[in-house]
């Protein structure tokens, strides 16, 4: 009987809920990440970051200026309709912040974290950290000019608000040097406590919240912020109130050097140090990955390297120079893009140096790159490897280098453009299949801007089967056209392909000076023995389309600018390439354009 009423007792206590919310048996299931996870999110994000461009840190530094200009005006204005009310003044004081952090805007005080945590894991170097903030913090400084000067001479403040903002100036020069210092390493402290708890947070109203009250810590404990602080003492000069160098040295300078401080010191180092040394397994999948050596890490790319990738897996050809030409080919579906691999070899092939980098893009649904732990990556990589290598072993040639690498990234079309600045790549080859949905292939930026300002010229191939032994090479003249012929004189040297050249002139009267063009043309760019027809109908398509039906390949220049925008937008539609039964090659060459001219969409394109 004692028996039989033990074994019911363990029943019943087995079958009751515990009265904790803590799981009985088995392991914990966290519902937030760890310090070493926020870690990989924070050097996921950072290596991102790091290697952007002068230009896109600079702007983004300019959009958080002018953010902060936000902060500055609610500031002043509601102090000014509340009466300097210690609590009412600073309810909107955030909202600059909130802008730039959700934004995704550069502010100085953000990057004392992450840019500083890749240093400290010695995967960037401490040239490359100063250029990063030198870049960021001249872009709040100028965003913060232009909304200074606009608040002050385009009478948005209210009388008493102008004359609140004022003062908080004057009160920031007549504060004590060392206060400054302290009170902005306290700011500073916030503001890269917030980058922490930013990427610790899982939803966005979480970041809100998080972010609002800690801004919100700055008005309220009298601290000050550099840039917010730089404003105000540009509007002081503005307004009519000389002295700008004590503002700078009195003021500002003092605030800078606490914010860094307390951002670098009392945040970045000691979180860093709660950290395991396992903290970048998650991003590398723990591949071996070669720290900066003591003189890059200070001296960065003046002695060697300034930056060690750590997201991409990338496997280099040892034999491969700077001199070498390097063709990019992106790789939806290894499966099914083998003439893409086969295009670009026979490219390379006739180049001395030729190198053919086969990227697997893998695209994940949204902004999740941070949330995949080590084995997902692991597994990605190595189906990717799988699918890969078949592709590399049957096209790889004696003096054809070949490199694999595999991006897993949302920001897929990005990605592309990404990988051929880093490369150095002389030609993209990418595919155009009915199948390929271009239009989810995502970018960090509008893709007007990115295709915009090509990194290389492209050559996006529509596949209906390789076999360049007939190419028919429309052209006009132009880059577009030069590139085009420059594809197919390679491909003529070593397949032995027949090439034809036409020309469209508007009557017969014009067919003599349209022989003479296409004949000069041919010379000049090596395709003296292709057959030259002219075709005096005036009409491109339809002599296109009657010019294909013997030939196996038509390769045309770009017919109007921005190609590779409308064609991953899904609005490139050139009725001449569904006309016809070949396979298609499309060429698109790069602008060389000014700030005027990338303003205002003007510009010629490099030859």
């Amino acid at each position: 009987m004692a028996d039989s009423d033990t074994d019911e007792t363990d029943t019943a206590e087995q079958s009751e809920p515990p009265r904790s919310r803590v799981p009985a048996e088995g392991a914990v299931v966290r519902d937030r990440f760890s310090s070493d996870e926020v870690f990989q999110r924070i050097i996921a994000a950072a290596d991102e970051e790091i290697t952007s461009r002068k230009r896109e840190l600079f702007f983004s530094g300019v959009a958080g200026g002018l953010a902060i200009s936000l902060t500055f005006l609610l500031y002043a204005s509601v102090s000014a309709s509340t009466g300097k009310d210690p609590i009412l003044s600073v309810l909107l004081y955030p909202l600059g912040f909130i802008y730039i952090i959700i934004g995704g805007y550069q502010l100085y005080t953000e990057n004392t974290l992450p840019p500083v945590a890749l240093t400290l894991e010695r995967l960037a170097s401490m040239t490359a950290l100063l250029r990063h903030w030198v870049i960021v913090l001249a872009g709040n400084f100028t965003g913060g000019i232009i909304g200074a000067t606009v608040l002050a001479w385009g009478g948005v403040f209210s009388p008493d608000g102008a004359l609140v903002a004022e003062e908080f100036a004057r009160k920031g020069i007549e504060e004590e040097w060392w206060n400054l210092f302290f009170k902005g390493a306290f700011a500073g402290l916030v503001v890269a406590g917030v980058v922490w708890v930013e990427y610790a947070s899982r939803d966005t109203i979480s970041r809100l919240v998080v972010i609002y009250l800690a801004f919100l810590a700055i008005p309220l404990g009298n601290l000050y912020h550099v840039v917010v602080s730089f404003t105000e003492v540009v509007y002081l000069l503005v307004v009519g109130n000389p002295g700008m160098l004590a503002g700078m040295t009195e003021f500002v300078i003092p605030v800078l050097l606490g914010n860094t401080t307390g951002g670098v010191v009392l945040v970045t180092v000691v979180n860093y140090y709660q950290t395991s040394e396992h903290r970048l397994g998650s991003i590398t999948g723990d591949r071996p990955v070669t720290r900066l050596s003591t003189q890059e890490w200070i001296f960065g790319a003046y002695v060697g390297r300034a930056y060690v990738p750590v997201i991409e897996h990338h496997e280099p050809a040892p034999a491969t120079t700077d001199e070498s030409f390097r063709i990019l080919v992106p790789i939806l579906n290894p499966n099914n893009e083998e003439n893409l691999v086969a295009l670009a070899t026979e490219l390379a092939n006739q180049k001395p140096g030729g190198t053919v980098h086969l990227v697997h893009m893998v695209q994940l649904p949204g902004e999740t790159s941070f949330r995949y732990t080590a084995p997902q990556r692991q597994r990605i990589r190595a189906e990717s490897e799988k699918q890969i290598e078949p592709l590399r072993e049957r096209y790889e040639q004696p003096d054809v280098y070949f490199e694999t690498s595999t991006i897993v990234s949302y920001r897929t079309f990005e990605e592309i453009f990404n990988q051929a600045k880093k490369d150095d790549t002389d030609i993209v080859v990418m595919g155009w299949e009915p199948d390929k949905n271009w239009n989810t292939l995502h970018a960090g930026r509008p893709l007007e801007e990115l295709t915009s300002d090509l990194p290389c010229d492209f050559l996006v191939f529509k596949d209906r089967g390789m076999d360049p032994s007939r190419i028919l090479l429309p052209t006009a003249g132009g880059p577009d056209s030069s590139l085009g012929a420059e594809v197919t004189s390679a491909l003529q040297a070593g397949m032995g392909v027949h090439a034809s050249l036409l020309h469209v002139v508007d009557g017969p009267e014009e067919r003599e000076q349209g022989e003479e063009f296409l004949q000069e043309w041919a010379e000049e760019h090596d395709l003296d023995e292709a057959e030259l027809l002219v075709d005096d109908s005036g009409d491109v398509g339809d002599a296109i389309v009657g010019a294909a039906e013997d030939q196996t390949m038509l390769v045309i220049g770009a017919t109007e600018r921005g190609m590779l925008a409308r064609l991953a937008g899904d609005s490139l539609h050139i009725n001449v390439i569904d006309d016809i039964e070949c396979s298609v090659l499309l060429a698109e060459r790069p602008y060389d354009r000014s700030l005027f001219q990338r303003l205002f969409g003007r510009g010629q394109r490099r030859r």
